[in-house]
C-alpha cells in the first residue's frame, strides 16, 4: 500500500504512545469549505510516497512494545478505504489494540464505511473538518486537544 509517513512512536494524537500511519490521499474538503489553505497536514501531499506492505506495517507495530494504539491519519484515511480496511483487518489477526481513525469526514458522509468498521473491535474515530480560528478543546476519549470546536472522537466499536 502507499502511505506518506509511518511513525513507530507517536505522542501527539492520543493519550498513550501510538504508531501513526499517514494515508496519501485527500480531497482537501476543509480547504474548499474555508476557501483557502488551512490544512495542517497539507505538506504531506507533496511528501514522497512510501510503498510498504500491510504485513510490514503490522509486523513493525507488533514489534514495538511501547505503543498501545495505532492511528490512521494522514491526509484522509477514508479516501483510501480499501487500504484502510485491509490494514485494520490484518491488525485484528494479531491484536485487539485500539485503532484510531483521524478523519475530516462526518459520520453521515461515510455511513457505509462506518457500518463495516463497526463489525471490527476497538475502533475510535475522530470526526470533523478543521475550521480555522476556533478554540482548541479537550477530547476525553483521545486525551488530547482537538483543533476545532466541531471535531470530536467517538468509539464506534467495543
Amino acid at each position: 500500500m502507499i502511505v506518506k509517513r509511518i511513525e513507530s512512536e507517536w505522542f501527539q494524537d492520543y493519550r498513550l504512545p501510538s504508531m501513526l500511519v499517514a494515508f496519501p490521499h485527500c480531497s482537501f474538503k476543509c480547504e474548499k469549505e474555508n476557501e483557502g489553505c488551512c490544512c495542517q497536514n497539507s505538506a504531506l501531499a507533496t511528501a514522497p510516497n512510501i510503498d510498504v506492505s500491510i504485513d510490514e506495517i503490522v509486523k513493525t507495530y507488533m514489534k514495538d512494545h511501547i505503543t498501545s494504539a495505532i492511528i490512521m491519519g494522514g491526509l484522509e484515511p477514508f479516501d483510501s478505504w480499501d487500504d484502510l480496511y485491509s490494514l485494520i483487518k490484518a491488525l485484528r489477526e494479531h491484536t485487539n489494540d485500539l485503532v484510531i481513525i483521524y478523519t475530516g469526514y462526518y459520520p453521515n458522509e461515510v455511513r457505509e464505511y462506518v457500518s463495516k468498521l463497526r463489525e471490527l473491535n476497538n475502533i475510535v474515530v475522530k470526526w470533523g473538518r478543521f475550521v480555522p480560528y476556533q478554540n482548541k478543546h479537550w477530547d476525553n476519549i483521545l486525551g488530547v486537544k482537538l483543533a476545532s470546536d466541531n471535531q470530536y472522537a467517538e468509539r464506534i466499536s467495543e
